[in-house]
């Protein structure tokens, strides 16, 4: 049978890490990093006779999401105790929603090839996060660093509506942007504020859905479209030999570009689910969900809309822009310093995007601010400097930020714009290039470029291009 009668069934479990100060359970910090086992306290630790607090923020927070993701917010919730036993777990249980999420039945659209696509959400529940083993690859252990414990999590729970890694993909992005912009989470796939669990099953056209397997812990886009490309075909070869798709867990390996077995996958009931005893429930008053749903920020969605008009950007550019929180933030203050928005466009579409995808750095980490980039975009349209130079600046303010009047007067690339100095170069290339001026002459209009090019390097970048251009066609016109 051939491989396209195969239909492919993918549902995401995403868990982002929420930005609150403190963790869900106690007073200790969240943020990343840290000397390992020092944002701990008795609660996050498991000791005996703790008891945890919920933190309000993170209630506050999961109902932003699931407001912002289309779901219905539950006025009567609660916290479950899943249990299972892992070494980075203190308590053998983790505190999670079972039968009581807090948002349920969401959604959201991404773009496909063929259009539009509504993708269900099934709910959006809170937990704590797990700690992190350290494995030491030279002493054949491990140790446990339990800072990350009791980090609050929302784990987003998709229905089985994606059938690629292209939609996967699309999904991904479209809620990472989504958790951006209302600032819940960070969302740094590095440092894991943002990871997903994947369920993929393949079967036959017409026939049920086949057994699903589940990718843990996947943090990055790449891997995440590698891993399910794999595991489609491992199954199909499976099914087409006859065999027989065991549910599983698997962990998915970079280096070698497979996925191998963890555990048998677990069904909700192998976790043992019971009300959490130690925390009340969740009530929310009409009130208090209102209350969000007026302060929500404004959405990628509407602010692309919003570009379109505003600023008459293409609909290919306004989607680049509004995909990430920063790069639009960085947009709007930049706009605010120069009053050119098809400028700051350009240099975000262009220079900057080519910059961030060859040293793969994620929008959030880009060094300098609007402010910055809009002085840059004014000493374009002064003439102070060049295109070319600005390039130069920015590359600048990517490894050592720093106001651009600054980085020119350091750097000497204050444009040149005298006439007499401008003329003399004009003089010299010409005479160095009489070829040029004969196919000049002969109609070939493509030497005046190359001569404007010979004028640039020569002036290092520093002339102004239009005086240049003017003054090599009043010679040449000679």
């Amino acid at each position: 049978m051939s491989r396209s009668e195969y239909e492919v069934i993918i549902g995401l479990e995403i868990h982002a890490e929420l930005s609150t100060k403190t963790k869900i359970f106690c007073n200790c910090p969240t943020e990343f990093g840290g000397a390992p086992n020092t944002h701990v306290c008795p609660i996050c630790m498991a000791m005996p006779g703790t008891l945890p607090v919920l933190n309000e923020k993170v209630v506050e927070y999961a109902v932003k999401a699931g407001l912002a993701t289309n779901c219905e917010i539950s006025r009567d919730s609660k916290n479950d105790r899943k249990n299972y036993f892992y070494p980075d777990t203190p308590r053998a249980y983790q505190i999670s929603q079972y039968d009581k999420p807090l948002c349920e039945h969401g959604y959201v659209e991404i773009d496909t090839e063929v259009g539009k696509k509504k993708i269900g959400l099934t709910r959006i529940h809170i937990e704590d996060d797990a700690g992190k083993l350290n494995h030491d690859d030279f002493g054949g252990g491990c140790l446990v660093d339990l800072n990350r414990a009791g980090v609050p999590l929302i784990e987003i729970v998709s229905e089985p509506d994606l059938r690629s890694a292209e939609e996967v993909e699309s999904y991904m992005k479209k809620i990472k942007s989504i958790l951006e912009y209302i600032e819940v989470s960070d969302c740094k796939m590095q440092e894991g504020s943002l990871r997903a669990d994947v369920n993929v099953s393949v079967h036959k056209t017409g026939e049920p859905f086949g057994t699903r397997t589940e990718m843990k812990n996947m943090n990055s886009f790449r891997s995440i479209t590698r891993a399910i490309e794999y595991e489609v075909e491992r199954q199909i070869d499976i099914l087409e030999a006859g065999g027989k798709v065991e549910q599983e867990s698997l962990r998915w390996d970079d280096v070698s570009g497979k996925t191998f077995s963890m555990r048998d996958k677990e069904n909700a009931e192998d976790y043992r689910y019971f009300p959490e005893p130690d925390l009340v429930a969740i009530k929310l008053s009409e009130e208090y969900i209102e209350n969000i749903k007026n302060n929500l920020p404004e959405l990628p969605e509407s602010r692309r809309e919003r570009y379109l008009k505003e600023y008459e950007l293409s609909e290919k550019d306004a989607n680049i822009i509004t995909a990430s929180k920063y790069l639009s933030d960085l947009f709007e203050s930049a706009i605010k310093v120069c009053n050119n928005p098809k400028a700051v466009n350009n240099w975000i579409i262009s220079d900057i995007s080519r910059i961030l995808n060859e040293t793969e750095m994620e929008p959030i980490a880009i060094p300098f601010d609007g402010n910055q980039l809009g002085k840059l975009v004014i000493l374009i349209d002064k003439g102070t400097i060049s295109s070319s130079i600005g390039k130069k600046v920015l590359e600048e303010l990517f490894e050592n930020p720093r106001d651009p009047e600054d980085i020119i007067k350091e750097k000497g690339w204050i444009q040149i714009s005298d006439e007499g100095a401008i003329k003399e170069v004009v003089i010299k290339i010409l005479e160095a290039n009489p070829q040029s001026i004969a196919d000049f002459k002969a109609g070939k209009d493509r030497a005046l470029g190359f001569l404007v090019g010979q004028a640039m390097k020569e002036t290092k970048g520093k002339a102004n291009p239009k005086m240049l251009n003017e003054m090599f066609l009043e010679e040449l016109k000679k």
